[in-house]
């Protein structure tokens, strides 16, 4: 008797209650067995156990109505990313493991004189999947910021953050001096420095000591990224505030032609 043939002969409740201990890509995986096994790998119960235990909740801030007639397919939806909180936030879940992740817009960030139409623009770029990116015209010191909470992220998750850019075509000052870049949550804090430097091929990359920094690089989106530092995300009871920083910390150097989309934070394997 073939091992399909053997799952075929337990009930579905057993079967999904199997399934619902493994993830999201092992179940589309035993879905491909049989037609009668493909049928019980899509019920609602199982593909509940994958979505976040405050998927309601997240639904609920999507700027455009979700529609979905099981949750399986609502698994999917969420795996491609959907606008919350006003549009200033993006969500997705990783499709081969359900784990949360979340793209904070440059318009939740704290970005030193960002207000003022001197040093920075705000404007809309179709590549972006928010309404506003910032652009710096003109500044000497670069200092940006984010905080958020560990609640908001699934538990018992390893987290990576990355600084969502682009450089214009009217960039200058920005090869200049590297940047700090650092993670803090609780009394653990993690420090490296980066360059804005986005022609990093191994000719460019600087000598000595500096061939530590962190360098952008491209991603899938069209856009650069820079690693910030990354993190362990504990259980469901920990709620931690994490703070995430990139500023200049020596000397003052005239710069500008940097596009901050935002910052991502997501599940790192």
């Amino acid at each position: 008797m073939s091992g399909a043939e053997q799952f075929n002969r337990f009930p579905e409740d057993c079967i999904s209650s199997i399934l619902s201990l493994t993830s999201p890509k092992d179940t589309i995986s035993f879905s491909l067995v049989s037609s009668f096994l493909r049928s019980v790998a899509a019920s609602d119960l199982v593909w509940q156990t994958f979505l976040p235990s405050d998927y309601k909740q997240i639904i609920d801030k999507s700027v455009i109505p979700l529609n979905y007639s099981s949750n399986k397919e609502l698994f999917v939806r969420l795996c491609n990313s959907i606008l919350i909180d006003g549009g200033n936030k993006s969500f997705a879940l990783e499709k081969s493991s359900g784990k949360k992740s979340y793209i904070i817009s440059a318009e939740e960030l704290s970005i030193l004189y960002g207000e003022e139409p001197d040093h920075w623009t705000w404007k809309f770029l179709p590549e972006s999947r928010f309404s506003k990116v910032a652009e710096l015209k003109v500044i000497c010191k670069l200092e940006v910021k984010a905080k958020l909470r560990t609640s908001i992220l699934s538990p018992n998750t390893k987290y990576g953050i990355y600084f969502i850019m682009k450089i214009s075509d009217r960039a200058f000052g920005l090869r200049s001096i590297p940047v700090e870049i650092s993670v803090e949550i609780g009394n653990q804090k993690e420090v490296h420095t980066a360059s804005l430097n986005h022609r990093n091929s191994e000719k460019e990359q600087p000598k000595g000591k500096q061939r530590d920094q962190r360098l952008p690089c491209k991603r899938e989106d069209g856009w650069m990224e820079i690693e910030l530092g990354e993190f362990f995300n504990g259980g469901d009871d920990d709620d931690e505030d994490v703070t995430v920083s990139l500023m200049e910390v020596k000397g003052f150097h005239v710069k500008g032609g940097l596009v901050i989309e935002g910052i991502e934070v997501r599940p790192k394997h």
